[in-house]
């Protein structure tokens, strides 16, 4: 067993030198994420009473519980503050280990350096314990310093551990997800997907699972990123929780390695598939097609089931409003009607910022074949650079049309099957394809940096989360208006659509157009790089 572990320290430094501004700049950005919050909230609601209102109110909206979660302790200033970076800061952290984990594990081997460093005295195992080390140290220097933040900002220092710990627990459980689908499929995008995957369906079984009934049902215990929910700091600090993601752990880093020592290098737990003797590709556009479809195939059917489960719970949200003053605002709002559209409107954004994100992972094929060095063989034939760019860049926008469209349908067919009125669907609908221009933008971003500076293409997945984060605290954060319109998702229309929404989607459109514009400028003058 210590030969298979030979090598693990060296592959850790050089882990960590090459994340070392990924991951500290992370880890600073969350742990003063938190201390924002909190200070931010204080001077919003400075006493009991004010608090108290304001968690009733969220408790009582529905598409804030299904988005953040409950709040168990109304008086609570940590409680209130911390309420929007439990569940879904949880879920940016998961993703963050997720992308960690794979980029040393299955996306090394799929370069081909992996093969390289095994030439030297590297075990077996060294690479995976590597990446697993790197991952689980990250979330607990994350938990600590973000402990200590919170206490700087006068909240209790025993939620304050609460918190950042059940951050390091779920940081760990998703670094240990990603260990286990580095080894099942040969390529690193399938792997860095089905990790997303298993944040997005944990994410929504806590969401579900909060809107059931006032306390959490069985599908909140079905969750990682329900169980750090339910460790409940600042609201009872319930300290057993904690095991459950440790569990999770003892139980995921055995079989992942257990996968890998059955497996040869560059290989995958599911094999691929020999093609077929003659080939049937008629050019770059079908070869784009193949390469996408299977991504997107995936998107799509997760798309499918998780609008129809949110359109079927559309019309059962007026029964959770149960703050006598929150019913009479929805009242003059229009009513049960009113609440619906607030809930299918929060949740159908939250789609389209996702769809934004299979947008900027379609347009990064462009570089992703560049490095591979598949796009030098493909361009010394009569391909032209610009065909070959469009059907990866075609593929991207598409992909986001059609994402959204059949989100749009599956939210509308739940929403119209409980309410008995199929003209739901057409608003519905909409409303999902207003998000397009949004997504669109975010993958001419891609486009442009490719064509001008295609080594920080990864650096669009910033700006993304930047855009998230802006969003979700940019108004407690008091950040002037002018910032918040840079985010492309603020101008994305809110249910009912109406004429006002034409004028902001067409300018998003027409900023997506000059963004790929300008990359195919860049692309066509620069020369191949590595």
């Amino acid at each position: 067993m210590t030969s298979a572990l030979a090598g693990t320290g060296a592959l850790v430094r050089l882990a960590l030198r090459r994340d070392r501004w990924l991951l500290s700049g992370w880890i600073l950005l969350f742990a003063l994420m938190t201390g924002f919050s909190a200070s931010a909230t204080a001077d919003l609601y400075p006493s009991v009473q004010d608090r108290v209102a304001a968690a009733d109110t969220i408790n009582s909206t529905a598409s804030l519980v299904a988005l953040y979660g409950r709040i168990y302790d109304p008086a609570s200033l940590g409680a209130l503050s911390l309420i929007k970076l439990t569940a879904f800061g949880a879920a940016l952290l998961s993703v963050l280990m997720v992308v960690i984990a794979v980029r040393h594990t299955r996306a090394e081997e799929e370069s081909g350096r992996l093969e390289l460093v095994a030439g030297g005295i590297v075990g077996r195992h060294a690479p995976l314990t590597a990446a697993l080390v790197v991952g689980f140290g990250a979330s607990v220097l994350l938990g600590l310093l973000t402990t200590g933040t919170l206490v700087a900002v006068g909240l209790p220092s025993g939620g304050s551990l609460a918190f950042g710990l059940g951050w390091a627990a779920t940081g760990m459980a998703f670094t240990a997800v990603a260990g286990v689908t580095a080894q099942v499929s040969t390529g690193a995008r399938v792997a860095v997907g089905l990790g997303l995957v298993a944040v997005g369906v944990t994410y929504a079984l806590r969401a579900v699972g909060d809107l059931a009934e006032h306390g959490p049902s069985l599908l909140s215990w079905l969750s990682p990123i329900g169980w750090n929910q339910q460790v409940r700091a600042f609201a009872g600090d319930r300290w057993w929780v904690l095991l459950l993601p440790l569990a999770l752990v003892a139980g995921l880093v055995p079989l992942a390695f257990l996968l890998r020592a059955r497996r040869d290098l560059d290989a995958g737990l599911i094999a691929d598939r020999p093609g077929p003797a003659r080939g049937g590709l008629a050019g770059v556009w079908d070869l784009a097609v193949r390469l996408h479809r299977g991504v997107f195939v995936s998107w799509a059917v997760a798309f499918l089931v998780f609008g129809a489960l949110l359109g079927s719970l559309a019309t059962s949200v007026t029964g959770l409003v149960t703050s006598p003053q929150m019913r009479d605002i929805i009242t003059r709002l229009g009513g049960e009607q009113a609440l619906s559209d607030a809930f299918l409107s929060a949740e159908l954004r939250i789609l389209g910022t996702i769809v934004a994100a299979y947008g900027i992972a379609a347009a990064n094929h462009l570089r992703s074949e560049e490095t591979t060095g598949h796009a030098e063989m493909l361009l010394a034939t009569a391909t032209p650079r610009s065909r070959w760019a469009t059907s990866h860049s075609l593929a991207a926008l598409l992909g986001i049309t059609l994402l959204l469209l059949v989100a749009g349908l599956a939210v509308g067919a739940g929403d119209a099957i409980v309410q008995h009125d199929a003209s739901q669907v057409g608003r519905v609908v909409a409303t999902a394809l207003g998000q397009v221009p949004a997504a669109w933008v975010m993958a001419g971003a891609v486009v442009a940096v490719f064509g001008w500076v295609p080594r920080l293409t990864g650096a669009v997945w910033g700006v993304l989360v930047a855009f998230i984060v802006l969003g979700e605290f940019g108004v407690l954060w008091k950040a002037p208006q002018w910032l918040m319109d840079l985010s492309p998702f603020v101008h994305s229309p809110r249910l009912p659509v109406g004429s006002s929404d034409v004028v902001p989607l067409l300018l998003l459109t027409a900023t997506a157009a000059l963004l790929s514009a300008v990359g195919y400028v860049g692309w066509r003058r620069r020369d191949l790089s590595p």
